[in-house]
């Protein structure tokens, strides 16, 4: 989908951009794959915020989305291409041939009247889901398992896409966005293809309306608040307080490695990230 730009009437207007949704086949969900969602506004059950910067927005309706992808060997047919408020990915509703009806990340290329179908006899199409196993080396895919029969987890963000990069025995090698070569079971579902709305990354907000509007309340810098408020704040006028980045509750923000060096899976990072990236 094209971005859409603005006059510039307005400052804000200037460097706006947002999506121009032409192509979408409804703006109303599926009644019955759906939910009202209420707002925490980041605060737990004592009203205390556990989390920050969460607050107003606009109303949402939750979509139930397929990420198990488990109707093995039952073909579906697009019936529409829609706007899902919680995530940055488009969604296609699919109707099966035993009457289900279920929604899908939208993937790239994936048209309205197109077939789809998942298990391990599906052919290695655009939308169809299958075991890591029966996918062709060097396929690109999206909704990847990191356990058997638990859903996707990785790789279901807007334009994101991951790539089969070899197989070696029980085990699949696969290179994430991010760089990072992992293993993966073979027996781990994944879908064919990249995710839509790949234009995502390039729109700019324009105004902090725009972020209220998301549900995202303004960021404070630590360097602008009182010394009790902030391990950097404090200081006669703007001053950087001689301290390190950190937290509000001073933890470094930058350079300190947070990740367990004995989790329970960390022998499965073939190539960190980083590494990969410094290449």
């Amino acid at each position: 989908m094209p971005v859409k730009t603005y006059k510039p009437y307005t400052p804000s207007r200037r460097q706006m951009t947002s999506a121009d949704f032409s192509g979408l086949t409804t703006n109303r969900p599926e009644r019955k794959l759906t939910k009202g969602l209420s707002k925490s506004g980041g605060r737990n059950n004592t009203g205390r915020i556990m989390v920050r910067h969460i607050g107003g927005g606009h109303k949402r309706k939750y979509r139930f989305i397929d990420f198990k992808r488990d109707k093995v060997g039952v073909p579906g047919i697009v019936k529409t291409i829609e706007y899902d408020p919680n995530r940055t990915a488009r969604i296609s509703l699919i109707f099966y041939k035993d009457g289900d009806k279920r929604y899908i990340l939208h993937p790239v290329g994936l048209k309205v009247g197109d077939e789809v179908m998942a298990g391990p006899n599906a052919e290695p199409a655009v939308g169809n889901a299958l075991p890591l196993s029966k996918i062709p080396e060097g396929t690109f895919i999206h909704n990847l398992e990191l356990i058997p029969g638990k859903g996707g987890q990785l790789v279901r963000s807007a334009g994101g896409q991951a790539q089969l990069a070899g197989k070696d025995g029980d085990y699949c090698h696969v290179k994430l966005p991010s760089g990072e070569i992992r293993l993966l079971r073979s027996t781990c579902i994944a879908t064919i293809g990249q995710v839509s709305n790949v234009e995502n990354d390039s729109i700019v907000l324009g105004k902090a309306g725009a972020n209220r509007h998301r549900g995202r309340r303004p960021t404070v810098r630590g360097t602008a608040m009182n010394a009790h408020d902030h391990p950097m704040g404090g200081g006669r006028g703007k001053s950087k307080g001689g301290n390190h980045p950190r937290s509000p509750w001073n933890q470094l923000a930058k350079g300190l490695k947070t990740r367990r060096k004995k989790k329970t899976w960390s022998w499965m990072i073939v190539a960190d990230r980083r590494r990969s990236k410094s290449r």
